[in-house]
């Protein structure tokens, strides 16, 4: 083999090859150089993918509740809608009510009134009259009140002196004026 001794040659050879090996080099680590790039990605994306995923169920499940809603109105307006006939026949029903109760009433005003048809009470309840006069029996009651007072006093008064003159130990409890009675 011969060999070449031009600088420019060699030169020339040694840029190649170290070319030739940087593309190698980049060639042989591009997978994970790419993969680090996409690992990168996903870790900034996935917690808003997640966070997004969240909100969209909670969406769904509100929209779901609408729906149901939705649903139960259409429902409650066909039902209104088949109860026409029923409220129309209630409609019928009152206007035949009044039309006979006015009729009663014109029946009832033109029949002379008759105090045979009265019932018992009301014939004997017209002819009693109870005239009360205004009565103001508030002094009545404090006088009451003062002599029962003054009463069980001095029946306790005795008793306090019977027991202490025959030598008993029990006093008579002593009783208090009530503010419930009409001052």
């Amino acid at each position: 083999m011969t060999t070449v001794n031009d600088p420019e040659l060699q030169a020339k050879v040694k840029k190649t090859t170290e070319k030739i090996s940087e593309n190698m080099h980049i060639i042989a680590n591009e997978p994970s150089l790419a993969f680090y790039r996409i690992q990168e990605h996903v870790r900034k994306v996935i917690p808003l993918i997640v966070e997004r995923r969240g909100e969209v169920y909670q969406l769904q499940q509100d929209l779901q509740g609408k729906c149901y809603d939705m649903e139960y109105a259409i429902g409650a307006v066909k039902e209104i809608e088949a109860a026409d006939q029923s409220l129309k026949n209630v409609q019928e029903a009152l206007k035949n009510a009044i039309f006979l109760k006015q009729q009663l009433k014109y029946v009832e005003s033109r029949r002379p009134k008759k105090d045979s048809n009265s019932s018992v009470y009301k014939r004997l309840s017209a002819h009693i009259t109870l005239d009360l006069p205004d009565l103001d029996i508030s002094g009545v009651v404090r006088e009451t009140t003062n002599r029962v007072e003054q009463a069980f006093m001095s029946s306790q008064a005795r008793n306090s002196s019977s027991a202490s003159g025959s030598g008993g130990s029990g006093a008579a409890p002593e009783l208090q004026r009530s503010y419930t009675t009409l001052h």
